[in-house]
């Protein structure tokens, strides 16, 4: 498949997915500025333990769990677009508390406030996506919503980097000035969509109890789980085990994480084009045996110079990224799926949570292994899961249909 064809799969798409494509770049540009150099900022600089910073970091996610479930049962009710504007006015005023804080009290409650306040937003914008698109287009529709946050994240890592050396606290203004601006971007240019049709909030909690009773949809949320245990460790342990063991500077990381934007700016079109034939938990096996090879070249990173240790963690970037790749759009069209229209921002907040909890699950544990120096430990651990997510993919995979599974139309014994 030549270029052209390849981008005119990504065209023609309804206006207001552009506009929540524009939005969501400008708001990871934020978050990109300052997700290398956040465990750097509060662990390194402000010389608060490893653990107190996991921690804020569950309770970050904790707080994106409530959020998310929030999220999904307001978007239902009322409509996708108030909730990503209220989510984004509140993560305006919540992210920029980030620069004041200098205790790890402190920081356990801003990061609880921060993630409330995100939370609100990956269902609605998703459940939105979702609505503006069919079923078979959904894959392409979440993998160019991966190239666009990535491309956000990229320019915001080189421009932290920068930014970190000369202000430290100024990231975190910065990032909290993004999420404003995509309140007002959102506010003015996009319409009302789905949602807020059902007359009683009763109807709309029916439709989210539905959604976490389906048993197929919450086994699917915790393969999720473990998928973010794997993703947590990019933002945490990597960047301290680079700072620490490789004496990286903070320009230097961000320089080298733009590997992470670039590959899936560059390659998630054409691997999800690659898979689309194929079953979805077949891609998701494929996911996580990236992220299994990615753990191995950390590892390997222990007992090698620093010159080709930093090459080691370019491995690590690039690996764990075409896990990624595959991983965010195969997940969400799955389980678009396995939910109804009327209660889709429910069925995706169930996931959203499930991510949630294994981003904090990941910092935390990763942490204590940091604290009692066997961080070493920490890699075939994380090995040894994503072995175990393969497992449990291929378990899942009996309970689903051709369709359910991406496979509609066509020869299913592949």
């Amino acid at each position: 498949m030549g270029l052209v064809d390849l981008l005119a799969d990504y065209r023609g798409f309804d206006r207001a997915v552009y506009v929540v494509l524009v939005a969501r770049f400008v708001n990871v540009l934020g978050n990109g500025i300052v997700y290398p150099y956040f465990t750097i900022h509060f662990y390194r600089t402000l010389s608060i333990p490893f653990s107190v910073v996991g921690t804020a970091l569950f309770a970050n996610n904790l707080a994106l769990a409530t959020g998310t479930l929030a999220g999904g049962v307001l978007a239902d009710r009322y409509g996708r677009k108030p909730v990503m504007v209220a989510s984004m006015a509140g993560s305006a005023v919540a992210l920029s508390a980030y620069a004041l804080v200098t205790t790890g009290a402190a920081l356990v409650v801003v990061a609880a406030a921060a993630g409330f306040a995100g939370g609100l937003y990956t269902p609605a914008s998703q459940a939105a996506l979702a609505d503006l698109t069919e079923s078979a287009a959904r894959d392409r529709v979440f993998g160019l919503l991966k190239v666009v946050s990535n491309g956000g994240f990229g320019a915001g890592f080189v421009a932290g980097g920068v930014l970190y050396g000369a202000a430290r606290t100024g990231i975190f203004v910065v990032d909290g000035v993004t999420s404003g601006l995509v309140a007002v971007v959102l506010a003015v240019a996009l319409p009302r969509l789905r949602g807020g049709t059902d007359g009683a909030l009763r109807g709309t909690l029916a439709n989210w109890r539905a959604a976490v009773s389906r048993p197929r949809l919450l086994a699917l949320a915790g393969l999720n789980v473990v998928f973010a245990v794997a993703y947590a460790q990019m933002g945490s342990t990597v960047p301290a085990f680079a700072t620490g063991q490789l004496g990286l500077s903070s320009a230097e990381l961000g320089t080298l994480y733009v590997l992470n934007p670039l590959v899936v700016v560059l390659f998630q079109l054409p691997t999800v084009s690659a898979v689309e034939a194929w079953r979805r938990t077949r891609g998701l096996v494929l996911s996580a045996g990236f992220w299994a090879a990615s753990f191995v070249a950390v590892l390997v990173a222990y007992e090698a110079s620093v010159a080709v240790g930093v090459g080691l963690v370019g491995v690590f970037l690039v690996l764990r990224t075409i896990g990624e790749n595959l991983h965010s759009p195969l997940v969400t069209a799955l389980g678009s799926d396995l939910s109804d229209a009327e209660g889709r921002g429910a069925g995706l907040s169930v996931l959203e949570v499930a991510k949630r909890v294994g981003f904090g699950v990941g910092p935390l544990v990763g942490g204590v292994f940091f604290d009692y120096g066997v961080d070493v430990l920490l890699w075939p651990a994380l090995v040894g899961v994503c072995l175990l997510l393969v497992v449990g993919l291929l378990a899942f995979e009996r309970s689903l249909t051709p369709p359910e599974n991406g496979r509609a139309g066509r020869d299913t014994t592949g």
